[in-house]
């Protein structure tokens, strides 16, 4: 847990931009959300690619010199922005599936938590989206793994809800189909038409279960379908 005391050192303040926390709590960690937030408005609107660190300090409000003290790079923002957004959802996830045991249900916890998160930061995850394979090295690999771990989670209630329900598809698909649903989302939802995010994760977990179910259904009633006798040739 951090220090609820103010940061002073130049040092601390460097080693504090390494990690972000999901609960700010230091007067650095408030600035440093800050900063993030910046900084992903302006990937947001201008692409990783064309932004610049001098378009990131006008933002954000921090001097050049001052932003290359504490963030060597714009991949080093990048990279902050993807850690902090997937440790969030990691960690809230984990918080939500605690004593819900109905498989049903954990999945929907799990679309559920993922929407929240998702519509009250609508431009982070557009960034993360679009630019999910910029990092490279240390980066890259660390950021790779927290979505594995979150590609597993998904997996596994998959796997649970399959048992309970005695289903057989492919949960990586499955999983991979959620993820679609639920990730480009953004290039077609309006606060001022759509319904809130617990109302679309309703519909949506109906759609996914429903469909999923009915696939497997499909596959047990094709087998069971007669087969027709070829008939001889002559």
């Amino acid at each position: 847990m951090a220090s609820s005391s103010p940061v002073t050192s130049p040092v601390s303040a460097r080693r504090r931009a390494a990690s972000v926390t999901s609960t700010p709590e230091t007067r650095f960690d408030r600035r440093l959300g800050k900063i993030l937030g910046h900084a992903t408005d302006v990937f947001y609107e201008q692409g990783y690619a064309g932004a610049s660190m001098r378009d990131l300090s006008r933002s954000s409000g921090m001097s050049l010199a001052g932003l290359y003290y504490y963030f060597e790079s714009k991949e080093k923002l990048l990279y902050l922005i993807q850690k902090h957004t997937f440790t969030t959802i990691v960690e809230r996830l984990r918080a939500r599936l605690d004593g819900v045991s109905d498989p049903e249900e954990r999945i929907r916890v799990f679309v559920l938590n993922h929407l929240e998160y998702f519509l009250a930061n609508r431009k982070a995850m557009k960034v993360l989206s679009h630019e999910d394979d910029v990092l490279r090295n240390g980066f890259g690999a660390e950021i790779a793994a927290l979505k594995r771990e979150y590609y597993r989670i998904c997996i596994a209630l998959l796997d649970d809800f399959k048992r309970a329900k005695r289903l057989e598809f492919s949960s990586r698909m499955a999983v991979l189909s959620l993820f679609g649903m639920m990730n480009w989302i953004y290039t077609w939802y309006n606060p001022r038409v759509d319904a809130d995010a617990e109302e679309l994760s309703q519909e949506m977990g109906d759609i996914f279960l429903r469909g999923i179910c009915a696939a497997t259904q499909d596959s047990v009633n094709q087998a069971k379908k007669p087969q027709k006798k070829k008939s001889a040739s002559n």
